[in-house]
């Protein structure tokens, strides 16, 4: 097989997968007996997770349970729950995982706090920064004349050796 036949094979092969990704996707047919019930149930499967899926709602996803989740919504609706009631049901079904808005309780104030502290100890940090470098902490303090002092002469002399540096050029360059 020539390596442009095994190429165009690969070619039509991804193709054809990509297409067979497309023809799974959700197409609700279903509609709800009024709007009012319909806007709610669009709202109520927005605000809810994809237990299998994690990073999606219920509206976008094309798993089964979620295909499911979808219709027991429906069912609930058309059956006059509120949408706080929905929402219990789910919750105490799956968690509150499957809300993309968890309450606040004990064991979600992690999720609650965590921005926030990381928000401050990143503005802290930042302005430790920015106040060291004005300060110039652990820099050379620099008067502004670019001359160097007689320790740093001296130093210099002892690096590069005995008459590398020209003692009445200051370190400057100009022979």
């Amino acid at each position: 097989m020539t390596q442009k036949t095994w190429l165009a094979q690969f070619v039509l092969a991804f193709g054809m997968f990509c297409l067979s990704i497309a023809a799974h996707a959700v197409v609700e047919t279903q509609k709800l007996s009024s709007p009012e019930l319909d806007a709610r149930y669009r709202v109520l499967i927005e605000e809810m997770r994809c237990p299998k899926c994690q990073n999606q709602n219920l509206a976008d996803s094309d798993a089964s349970i979620s295909s499911d989740l979808r219709r027991e919504i429906r069912r609930l609706l058309e059956e006059g729950f509120t949408d706080e009631e929905i929402v219990d049901y789910m919750v105490a079904r799956y968690g509150d995982f499957v809300l993309y808005r968890p309450p606040v309780q004990k064991n979600t104030l992690i999720l609650w706090l965590a921005p926030g502290v990381f928000a401050v100890f990143g503005l802290l940090a930042l302005i430790v920064i920015v106040m060291r470098s004005k300060s110039g902490t652990g820099a050379r303090q620099d008067d502004g004349s670019g001359e160097l002092t007689d320790d740093e002469r001296r130093r210099l002399k002892q690096l590069l050796g005995d008459g590398a540096v020209d003692e009445g050029n200051s370190g400057k360059e100009g022979k």
